[in-house]
């Protein structure tokens, strides 16, 4: 497992504003239609589907068509897990500054259902329902696929 650098929402909003790192949402189409944070492009580890999620086989192939290895990206979900193992398959990969925003979008839940840490939403970030040029389609689309 490679060693992936985890921060705060705050502070990858500081590092998109200071350092001028790219925001990679990997939640589902459905949940970046509904809220992602501005800016963000969106590339799916997992697509919705009946019964559940299921691993998208073109993710790794869309970010490389897309990204340079050494591009500055910040990898975000919903509550941490999907960006967590989104950013370390990029490592593995070969790409040299990903950044995993831990809490994701909405941020985790305990056992009990409370909210663990704030997410990018909850924590009154910037938010967009669209970004002209970085739905997954119009992305998939400029990566050929």
């Amino acid at each position: 497992m490679a060693d992936i650098k985890r921060v705060s929402p705050e502070q990858a909003k500081k590092l998109i504003d200071e350092e001028g790192y790219l925001y990679l949402d990997v939640r589902s189409e459905p949940e970046y239609a509904a809220g992602h944070p501005s800016g963000a492009h969106n590339v799916p580890l997992m697509h919705a589907a009946a019964g559940g999620m299921k691993p998208n086989p073109d993710f790794l192939d869309v970010v490389c068509s897309l990204y340079s290895k050494d591009a500055k990206i910040i990898v975000g979900c919903r509550s941490g897990q999907r960006s967590l193992r989104a950013a370390e398959a990029m490592v593995s990969a070969g790409y040299t500054a990903v950044i995993d925003q831990r809490a994701g979008f909405e941020g985790p839940r305990d056992a009990f259902g409370a909210l663990s840490e704030k997410g990018w939403g909850p924590a009154g970030l910037p938010v967009a329902t669209t970004t002209p040029g970085a739905s997954y389609a119009e992305l998939r689309q400029k990566a050929g696929r």
